[in-house]
């Protein structure tokens, strides 16, 4: 900051563009870069990745409050300043009726079908099955009635197993045993597809893929990608809703919100979020971790009554992933978990009972530049 210069003043602003305008002027004004503002903030306990910054200044909408505190604060302006920041965000954002639009997640109602048109309507006093109500097939001109059903075949004979039937003679010829071993072998060979399927299916659920293992990135404090082990899948939220679940998602569309790792003490993280509609937030569980299938969610982050520290524990020798463990939760020994069907996309996170074997609890930290 240049000495004498006083700071941007906000008031002046009278949309969402002109604040943003000016809080990048508070930025130049500071004189430091979004690394030095990220350190700066950490400093003072906030959460600010320089990522999140840079997102928020090319945005045109408002930045939440918490952002916007940790950003103005870190700029170094003073309590008055920061203050009036905030002022001038409440009252643009009642201007504008923030947060009262519809939720664009929602799906429009569908058309019922019996608006549609029927392509093939049945005439008056008939019924699409020539055998249900209405005029009996002999009633009907010959030009109009439909072909009799075929009667199907006879069924085959089930085949005969050793010992199951009671009629069966008690010592069949060659040729018999020879019939009962023509249909024993396609038969072994049908129920170990059938097993194979099972297992496989089983194997999915659990998490696994195929993939080959990797060596899982241990967490460290920065921008991360949060992945769930032995899969494609990574962490994220579904962009036109404001509900903040988290999701697994493909890792090719899990760009929406961006994750940062954040120390907060005594071997517990905190997760932050950067949404390109909503700004800076944490990952926690809301009501302080009470329901046992709590959601695993975003949020505004300092909200005290939710769980947003974390202890992000190694599983395995050697290592092969790591749970996501809430601290201080209300409902102890609980895990964040992918619930569902863990081989599909979309399923969400919650919190559930840790297992033995960490099915759906594992998670790697791939660096993001």
């Amino acid at each position: 900051m240049t000495p004498g210069e006083h700071a941007p003043d906000p008031r002046g602003a009278r949309s969402p563009a002109e604040f943003l305008a000016r809080l990048q002027a508070l930025k130049d004004w500071s004189g430091l870069t979004y690394r030095e503002l990220s350190a700066r903030a950490e400093a003072r306990g906030d959460v600010l990745p320089r990522s999140t910054v840079a997102n928020m200044l090319s945005r045109a909408t408002l930045p939440r409050e918490e952002l916007l505190t940790a950003f103005v604060r870190a700029c170094g302006t003073g309590p008055a300043a920061l203050e009036e920041w905030r002022t001038v965000r409440r009252e643009l954002e009642g201007r504008r009726g923030y947060g009262d639009a519809p939720d664009p997640g929602e799906a429009a109602p569908e058309t019922p079908e019996a608006l549609t048109p029927d392509p093939h309507p049945v005439p008056e006093g008939r019924h699409p099955d020539p055998e249900g109500p209405g005029p009996a097939r002999e009633q009907l001109p010959a030009s109009e009635q439909l072909p009799a059903p075929e009667e199907p075949p006879a069924p085959e004979a089930p085949p005969v197993w050793p010992g199951a039937p009671a009629d069966e003679p008690r010592n069949p010829g060659p040729g018999a045993r020879f019939r009962i071993r023509r249909l024993l072998v396609p038969a072994v060979a049908v129920a170990a597809l059938v097993f194979a399927g099972v297992s496989v299916v089983a194997f999915l659920r659990d998490g696994h893929t195929g993939h080959p293992p990797r060596t899982p990135t241990a967490p460290a404090a920065g921008d991360v990608r949060i992945r769930v082990v032995g899969t494609d899948f990574c962490l994220g939220e579904r962009r036109g809703t404001r509900s903040g679940q988290v999701y697994q998602v493909p890792c090719a569309a899990a760009g929406v919100p961006l994750y940062a790792l954040a120390e907060a003490g005594g071997g517990r993280w905190r997760i932050a979020s950067d949404h390109p509609d909503y700004g800076a937030g944490c990952s926690g569980l809301p009501s302080g971790g009470r329901v046992p299938d709590a959601p695993y969610e975003d949020s505004e982050c300092g909200d005290p009554t939710r769980v947003e520290e974390f202890s992000l524990e190694p599983y395995g020798t050697p290592v092969r992933g790591y749970r996501i463990v809430p601290a201080g939760s209300a409902t102890p020994g609980g895990c964040v978990t992918v619930v569902g069907d863990r081989a599909a996309a979309w399923s969400r996170l919650a919190q559930a009972p840790c297992a033995p074997d960490a099915a759906g609890q594992l998670f790697d930290f791939d660096r993001r530049d």
